[in-house]
């Protein structure tokens, strides 16, 4: 048993150690949101500076507050005279007093709103950071995560930002700088015995509570995980409603979701009580510090060394050290857990783009719009090929269809097309111009696609036909809905163009959301047009009916369509068929027909299938 128990130690070390580094790593990442390099920025260096000198305010205001209270109470003693060693009357020390209080809150408050504005710029230029990269991240990147896991990375992250900026910056640093404020007191007025007792309390409490800390995170990173994956499983559900309906699986749904909480139950309890034993530690640990040094002042006054405004200076100072040792534990903690929820953003900033522009890359010049693979070979893992040696070509303004069975290649060409991924092999050119050597941004301009099931943002009509163009007017977007036959649905709907579609578009039919898609299509007004199955959910009178707003739409364009259904591409200027990464065969319709070979097996089995089902 012991040999296999030896490498486990070791990884969970080299974890600990990985963390460590991560925590540095993200500290380094956070400090130019506070004092960035960028010209114009002028402005957030000096509210961090003044913020910085308003703390120090604050600092030396709160650590005087204690000496007039003594002297107060000395003014008050039967030696005093009701005249402090100030010169001050015992009502004027109280007044001094209440003032320091007021005015240590109030520069308190006073750095937080100066500090604002940078804390609220850093978390916007991340979050619009993170947002940006994860639209940059490929395809392949985006089909292996888990949308709710995701957002909760997100999420986490930017909070964890905030709390690090607010926290690190205005309690660790404050109250170090406290701590020695008040030690050089206590050695300049009782002598350095009393530094000895509150150093050593200190030093205890705060291994005590980096110790248990440590622990504590990974219990809370457990924790995380399991809320991640709630989340996640909480998101998918819901994003299959229908499904969920389907099957009648509600209770099935509702055990696997209940599955997942109690694993984040039981990590969030174990969480829970090592937060207790964290508290009542720090409060048994500080106690001892305050108890010794009480015991030290009044022997002090039983001696006559020192008065009864020292002792209640000493238990000011105590308690005034005490609380923010209190929050200490706290921001530590938060902390901890920030840099790893911080670490996690940061992960997925750090994950590089599969498909980047090259260096040189230019925006693509498409003059008329010829496609042309040549040898192209490509699969999404390496062991398993997908395109073997494809070669075809699309003249300008012609129509190309590619068929046949399930896995053959047929959507994997759209997806090169679009450069969602790169070949393997061979070439995927434009007009000449390949397409990983021009810009993406310019090449997805000049492609318009209509996918099998349109997928709607959770907006108005208006705004998913306009999503295809920015900058299109009302009689534009208009214009695009008559092209697609759908103008006069959305005319007959109470609210018109301005009714919400729902999420993902659910409270639309299939066909009306093709017909939105491809609205959304003709105002971009792409000259490549890529249909893939853009029918084939549909029924078939639904699907004629979308079909002639599709033959407007390719009209004077290079039209790509990927088909399941062949009645569909009859009239198409070439077929290829396709089948197992290899062009099988290619020509018009008739003339496959006519060669009685797999495309007309295909046909066949299609029209025996119609017939069946008539």
């Amino acid at each position: 048993m012991r040999g296999p128990r030896r490498p486990q130690n070791t990884a969970t070390q080299e974890e600990i150690e990985r963390q460590r580094a991560s925590g540095l790593r993200t500290i380094k990442r956070v400090i130019p949101y506070l004092w960035p390099a960028e010209p114009g920025f002028a402005w957030v260096k000096r509210r961090v500076v003044l913020s910085l000198i308003v703390l120090v305010v604050a600092k030396l205001v709160t650590v005087a507050t204690p000496v007039f209270y003594k002297q107060a109470v000395d003014a008050l003693g039967p030696d005093g005279g009701a005249v402090g060693m100030l010169g001050v009357g015992a009502i004027g020390l109280t007044i001094a007093y209440g003032m320091a209080r007021m005015m240590s809150n109030g520069f308190q408050q006073l750095r937080d709103a100066i500090f604002a504005a940078v804390g609220q710029r850093a978390l916007r230029k991340l979050a619009l950071e993170t947002f940006t990269h994860i639209h940059r991240l490929s395809m392949r990147y985006h089909i292996t995560r888990k949308t709710g896991g995701l957002s909760r990375i997100i999420e986490r992250g930017v909070k964890g930002v905030d709390f690090l900026l607010r926290f690190m910056i205005f309690s660790v640093g404050p109250l170090v700088l406290e701590l020695l404020m008040v030690a050089a007191i206590f050695a300049f007025a009782f002598g350095m015995s009393y530094v000895a007792v509150i150093v050593v309390t200190i030093a205890i409490y705060v291994w005590f509570t980096f110790k248990v800390t440590e622990w504590r995170v990974q219990l809370r990173r457990e924790m995380n995980d399991q809320d991640t994956d709630a989340n996640q499983k909480a998101i998918d559900s819901l994003l299959n409603f229908e499904t969920v309906k389907y099957f009648g699986a509600e209770a099935r749904e509702a055990e696997r979701y209940d599955g997942a909480m109690r694993q984040y139950e039981r990590a969030a309890l174990l969480t829970a009580y090592s937060l207790s034993f964290l508290n009542f530690g720090q409060a048994f640990l500080i106690t001892l510090g305050l108890i010794a040094v009480m015991i030290m002042a009044a022997m002090g006054v039983q001696a006559g060394t020192l008065t009864v405004g020292d002792f209640v200076m000493v238990n000011a100072y105590m308690i005034q050290i005490t609380m923010p040792l209190n929050f200490l534990g706290t921001v530590y903690r938060e902390i901890r857990q920030s840099l790893v929820d911080m670490g996690e953003m940061f992960d997925l900033l750090e994950q590089p783009a599969e498909i980047v522009d090259k260096p040189d890359a230019k925006p693509i010049d498409v003059q008329g719009g010829v496609v042309e693979m040549k040898d192209v070979f490509f699969g999404y893992d390496a062991a398993r090929p997908i395109l073997k040696g494809i070669s075809l070509k699309v003249d300008a303004g012609r129509a190309l269809a590619i068929v046949g069975p399930s896995g053959s290649g047929k959507s994997t060409i759209g997806r090169l097309l679009f450069r969602f991924y790169d070949v393997n092999k061979g070439a995927l050119t434009i007009d000449g111009q390949d397409v990983r050597d021009v810009t993406q941004d310019s090449l997805h301009a000049q492609i318009g696609v209509v996918p099998q099931d349109t997928v709607l943002f959770n907006d108005t009509i208006r705004y998913n036909i306009a999503y295809g163009r920015a900058d299109a007017t009302d009689a534009e977007v208009v214009a695009a809905a008559k092209a697609a036959q759908i103008h006069e649905f959305i005319e007959s709907l109470p609210e018109g163009y301005d009714t919400a579609v729902g999420e993902r578009g659910l409270k639309l039919s299939g066909g009306e959301k093709q017909r939105v898609g491809i609205a959304r299509t003709l105002l971009k007004n792409p000259p490549i047009l890529l249909l893939d199955e853009a029918t084939s959910a549909l029924d078939t009178e639904t699907e004629r009916e979308i079909q002639g707003a599709l033959r407007r739409a390719g009209e004077g364009r290079t039209v790509l369509t990927i088909a399941h259904r062949l009645s569909t591409i009859a009239d198409a200027d070439h077929i290829i068929v396709l089948e197992d990464g290899h062009i099988v065969e290619e020509g018009t319709h008739d003339d496959l027909l006519a060669r009685r070979g797999r495309y007309f097996s295909l046909w066949q089995r299609q029209a025996s299938e119609q017939e069946g089902a008539a």
